[in-house]
């Protein structure tokens, strides 16, 4: 309905002048694991692939490892004398290592061309020593301990099993770019002479007249040649209340009119449009972010020199104090025992743990690196509407005027009554006021409205009246003093008329979530500074900083301006969460070295964000810290245990006791090395002990 409004005043007061009809007014990540298995495609493709993979060399695992020679002597049983039993294992374990083993090939080809050796060649290096070993020991071309296929066997199955695991948790459910692009309406309604014709907003032109219906989409970047309307423009600019517009002003692809039609002078499409803007902003920095290194990749890259320097002294020295057969064997021991079985469930079993214990607590973990840099994260960006506040005004002070006779209990129920039949987010904001303080509110009758100024009805037998500054200029009256600090904060300011006369004024507000402040005082306690962005006017931004105690904040501020902002704090040499929950956010969330984006926010906040909070707790931040905290120390923990394996199983298959008369036979380093995995498995089953429930302060 179309109710009272005011005028657009200085100090961004938006009294009832934004409305029409009640005058208030007032960032995915890409693969981080890029080259791994092969492939480039999404993670999707990836989990169903090694999904496939490991379940097929399970099978084929199974009898190569049972019908291994030298698995069966470690055990200590006989194979039976069946003709061609002595080749299932060879056969199989070829077929092993190259169709099952082929993600780990090309991978350490990818990472030979990069000059980088992590994990995918120090998998390969094992595999491929061991399966030439193997068919030496095979053919009698090199000694029968030198038989590998059970080993070579299992080393597949454990590492597709780890990566399986890996790329389930690292799957992306959203896509930050086709959410921005569902912000187009599907057609546009271009005029053309008496008629009005739908056609895809891609087929519109600069100089095109499109038309827009109330709660209809703008197809296009453009100026209002005809009409005026409230837009709701907070996915673009983060404004957390509709703006009027009319002819002349500009609007954006995107934005919707709220109560009234438009009629709108297309003045920029396609890539040229400020949405294609923020889609550039976004795939840019997202793209940037996937270069990331991880912390597995450089453990096993450092194995890799360690292993390949170990099995070359191993060689030059036993070619030297023995036989060139002993050097060729403990140096082939050496590269296969090098190769961590532990490390390869290392990271994927704790990243596995913590995401299904984050999901559990309303945290949903898409980007590993993003959650693995949140320990070190020193400084956190809020956006203020939707994050801090809930994105809908509240009554936050009544003042009646001296001369009323009313107090504010009175004051409020009166005004609740005259806005009883009023759908406007304002009138609900000031019967929900009412509600909520348990008020009882007098029915009204002869309820009316009027454009630009206010409603009217009778309670109560009185003439009540509640509107902006042309209501109080219609009863000749005089806006309260009391208003005058309301409006230096930016607030939404309302005042009520009873009998003709001024009796007092509402302040309304963006509703300040109460676990704001504790999220503020608990990101204290961890010497984090905490920051605010937001596209709402200086004053506003101003008053909700000083109410929570934030550190600094932004007003005023466009999308790409977000980004830039957080790159202004990375600039000083502060690592940066950003927390967002609009599409204004999402080149910030991206941006972000990390980016969390509330769940009950827009598809592109979640899209551009490696961390997705269901709840809309900002206390939940607290808990991710806590959870990036917990996992890497376990992360750091599992890479010891499973490097601790090597330090210790290398020197001795390389014979430094040999001197001594001690050697390790390969029995015993398939012992550490089941035992060093059961560590690893067991230590990440630790996670599940953390509590994750957000901590609020303010009860």
């Amino acid at each position: 309905m179309r109710e009272h409004t005011g005028e657009h005043v200085e100090h961004q007061e938006h009294d009832h002048a934004q409305h029409e009809d009640h005058g208030g007014g007032g960032e995915s990540q890409q693969s981080d694991h890029q080259g791994h298995g092969g492939g480039h495609g999404g993670h999707g493709d990836h989990v169903a692939m090694f999904r496939r993979l490991f379940w097929g060399s399970l099978i084929l695992a199974v009898p190569t490892v049972l019908l291994s020679g030298m698995f069966a002597d470690l055990l200590g049983y006989s194979l039976p004398d069946v003709p061609g039993l002595s080749w299932v294992s060879p056969v199989l374990g070829t077929i092993l290592y190259v169709w099952f083993g082929r993600p780990f090939l090309t991978g350490a080809v990818d990472e030979i061309r990069a000059r980088r050796p992590g994990m995918m060649l120090l998998v390969a290096l094992a595999l491929t020593v061991a399966f030439v070993a193997s068919w030496g020991a095979t053919l009698g071309l090199l000694p029968h301990d030198l038989d590998f296929w059970w080993e070579l066997a299992l080393l597949v199955v454990i590492m597709l099993l780890g990566h399986w695991i890996e790329m389930r948790s690292l799957a992306q459910t959203t896509s930050a770019l086709d959410s921005l692009a569902a912000l187009l309406p599907d057609e546009a309604e271009r005029v053309e002479g008496d008629q009005v014709v739908s056609v895809a907003p891609a087929d519109l032109r600069v100089g095109d007249v499109v038309l827009v219906r109330p709660g209809g989409r703008v197809p296009a970047d453009g100026k209002v040649i005809d009409g005026s309307a409230s837009l709701d423009e907070s996915m673009i600019t983060g404004e957390s209340k509709p703006v009027r517009r009319g002819p002349g002003d500009q609007v954006v692809a995107g934005t919707v009119a709220t109560d009234s039609g438009l009629r709108v002078e297309v003045a920029a499409t396609g890539d040229e449009t400020a949405l294609a803007g923020i889609q550039r902003l976004v795939a840019e920095a997202q793209g940037s972010a996937s270069r990331a290194q991880r912390l597995a990749d450089r453990a096993a890259g450092w194995l890799f020199w360690f292993a390949l320097g170990a099995a070359l002294i191993t060689a030059t020295v036993w070619t030297v104090v023995g036989t060139p057969e002993d050097a060729v064997t403990r140096a082939i021991t050496v590269l296969v025992i090098a190769c961590p079985h532990a490390l390869g469930l290392a990271i994927p079993l704790v990243v596995s743990i913590a995401t299904e214990r984050a999901a559990s607590a309303g945290i949903l973990v898409k980007s590993r690196l993003e959650m693995e840099s949140m320990r070190t994260v020193d400084t956190v960006i809020f956006d203020k509407t939707g994050t801090l506040t809930k994105g809908r005004p509240a009554v936050t002070a009544a003042s009646p005027a001296a001369e009323s006779g009313l107090d504010e209990e009175q004051l409020l129920a009166y005004s609740a009554a005259a806005e009883a039949d009023s759908e406007h987010p304002l009138a609900r904001a000031i019967v929900r006021a009412a509600q909520e303080r348990d008020l009882q509110v007098p029915r009204a009758t002869d309820f009316t409205s009027a454009p630009a100024v206010g409603v009217t009805a009778t309670v109560d037998g009185r003439e009540v009246r509640v509107g902006g500054p042309a209501m109080v200029r219609e009863v000749g009256g005089e806006e309260l003093a009391a208003t005058d600090p309301w409006k230096s904060e930016g607030a939404i300011v309302l005042h009520v008329a009873v009998d003709g006369r001024i009796a007092g004024a509402l302040r309304l507000a963006d509703e300040i979530r109460a676990e704001s402040r504790a999220a503020v005082e608990q990101l204290h306690d961890r010497d984090v500074q905490v920051v605010m962005i937001t596209g709402d006017a200086e004053p506003v931004a101003a008053a909700v900083a000083e109410e929570l105690g934030i550190d600094r904040f932004y007003a005023g501020v466009r999308p790409e301006d977000k980004a830039s902002s957080v790159a202004e704090l990375q600039g000083e040499g502060r690592k940066v969460a950003m927390v967002g929950d609009g599409v204004n956010d999402a080149p910030a969330l991206a941006t972000a070295d990390v980016g969390i984006a509330i769940g009950a926010g827009t598809d592109v906040a979640i899209g551009s964000a490696g961390i997705i909070l269901a709840s809309d707790d900002p206390c939940s931040v607290v808990s991710v810290m806590e959870l990036s905290q917990a996992t890497y120390a376990k992360s750091v923990q599992n890479l010891v245990w499973g490097a601790g394996y090597n330090l210790v199983a290398v020197p001795l298959a390389a014979g430094v006791l040999a001197p001594v008369g001690i050697t390790m036979p390969m029995s015993v380093g398939a012992i550490l090395m089941s035992a060093s995995t059961v560590v690893v498995a067991l230590n990440a089953q630790l996670l599940r002990r953390l509590d994750l429930r957000p901590r609020d302060l303010t009860g």
